[in-house]
């Protein structure tokens, strides 16, 4: 059976309900097109969500890895193209729970400038609209703790020549958060329809070993 493992976040970042973990939680112990999903949730901390992720997928052996995070002032579910190698906290004005702030320091000292990621993310998005849930292409993870994991993960997977397809998913901000007098004019999606989003697109990431070869119209950079 295809195994599939999905990661999201916890609260940090000045975030208090991060809607990736959230999400990733509602598909614990579900099958889908035939496949097992797993849940996992890194750490927020710099220094350890690497290597702590990198330990579970080798523990899991999963087919396929889709990590989430949230990506506030997105008002769609995004699915990124590459990681970059590169972490730059401060132009955020955020640090981990550690407090730790990199500026312009590389994910991996040496490493390839990015990784593209393996996942299907044309079909994604195609699925994911064609079921009425907002979604596009990003060319931009940001440079923060998600651009760093999926990094990471995608380098371990490199070096290590494993057989698995990875990326990254990013998700609107809760109504929740949107509502708060700091955030007023956040753009924002509800839990049930970011959770519906990634249903389609998990079953689209299993049933594309290879992406389809279509255009994906979108009607700005992301």
């Amino acid at each position: 059976m295809t195994q599939v493992l999905l990661t999201g976040f916890g609260a940090w970042a000045g975030s208090d309900a991060n809607p990736s973990g959230l999400v990733a939680h509602a598909f614990e112990g579900k099958t889908l097109a035939g496949a097992q999903v797993s849940v996992v949730t890194p750490p927020n901390y710099f220094k350890e969500m690497i290597p702590f992720t990198a330990a579970e997928i080798d523990r899991l052996k999963p087919d396929v890895v889709i990590m989430m995070g949230e990506f506030c002032g997105r008002g769609l579910i995004t699915v990124e193209r590459l990681g970059q190698n590169l972490i730059d906290a401060t132009r955020y004005g955020m640090g981990d729970s550690a407090g730790e702030r990199p500026q312009g320091e590389p994910v991996v000292p040496g490493g390839p400038a990015a990784y593209y990621a393996t996942l299907p993310i044309r079909a994604m998005v195609k699925a994911m609209r064609e079921a009425g849930i907002p979604a596009d292409i990003s060319d931009t993870g940001g440079t923060f703790g998600c651009n760093l994991l999926m990094y990471g993960v995608l380098h371990h997977i490199a070096v290590n020549k494993l057989p698995i397809r990875a990326g990254w998913v990013h998700l609107p901000s809760l109504p929740a958060t949107a509502a708060l007098d700091e955030n007023l004019g956040l753009p924002s999606m509800a839990l049930e329809t970011q959770i519906a989003g990634l249903e389609a697109g998990i079953i689209a990431a299993v049933e594309h070993p290879t992406d389809i070869d279509v255009p994906i119209k979108s009607n700005f950079q992301l």
